[in-house]
């Protein structure tokens, strides 16, 4: 569904700062991929948005990722070649659903059906996120030992962080609440929030600081 989204959000951003926010994200996973390159690799366990399996069906998904030129599943990848493991994060039941409402809302064939599609959806989201935010959660808890190191690759609306147990001590790589207020002002951008949000898109682009 990548094109049709992409288009979309083309269309309603306008090509210009849509341009300008591809742009970001590119380094923005350029960044995040430096800093996980740099890693001396000890095992961490891998949590990735929308990974309803691990075993050998995981790592097709996450190929299947490389090749359609995922920066994110290219740094999954790299971390599993050097001995990372990959963790089921997902409830597929769950994230079909999710998928089902995006089809739903592309496949539209008029303003009419978009709308009603996105009002559905908009009213299922944030019982599903919340369903989806606990799964990972208890799959994180159950599956993270001590001294166990996790990676987690999440959407910033998700609320994953809050639910863990107070014992696992949590570095974010990129702080949640930046990432959500870029995309709050890419939305709804104005005038006057542009630098503000230029200094946004710079934090996102900027190398990892030191985590420790």
């Amino acid at each position: 569904m990548g094109p049709q989204l992409s288009e979309t959000s083309s269309s309603t951003l306008g090509k210009a700062l849509w341009e300008e926010h591809q742009k970001t994200v590119s380094l923005f996973w350029a960044s995040l991929s430096q800093f996980f390159n740099s890693l001396d690799n000890c095992g961490f366990k891998i949590y990735q948005d929308g990974l309803i399996s691990a075993g050998k069906d995981g790592l097709n998904i996450v190929n299947e990722g490389v090749r359609q030129g995922s920066t994110n599943y290219e740094i999954i990848s790299s971390l599993i070649h050097r001995g990372a493991i990959l963790i089921q994060t997902e409830d597929i039941t769950l994230v079909q659903k999710e998928i089902n409402y995006l089809k739903k809302l592309i496949s539209a064939k008029s303003t009419r059906e978009r709308e009603t599609a996105a009002s559905r959806y908009k009213l299922a989201q944030r019982k599903l996120l919340e369903d989806r935010d606990n799964f990972i959660a208890s799959a994180i808890e159950n599956s993270l030992k001590g001294g166990d190191t996790g990676i987690l690759f999440i959407g910033a609306y998700h609320q994953v962080l809050a639910k863990l147990a107070p014992d696992i001590r949590i570095v974010q790589v990129k702080e949640e609440s930046k990432v959500k207020e870029y995309h709050g002002m890419l939305i709804n951008m104005t005038p006057h929030a542009r630098t503000r949000f230029q200094q946004l898109s710079e934090y996102l682009i900027s190398p990892v600081k030191d985590l420790k």
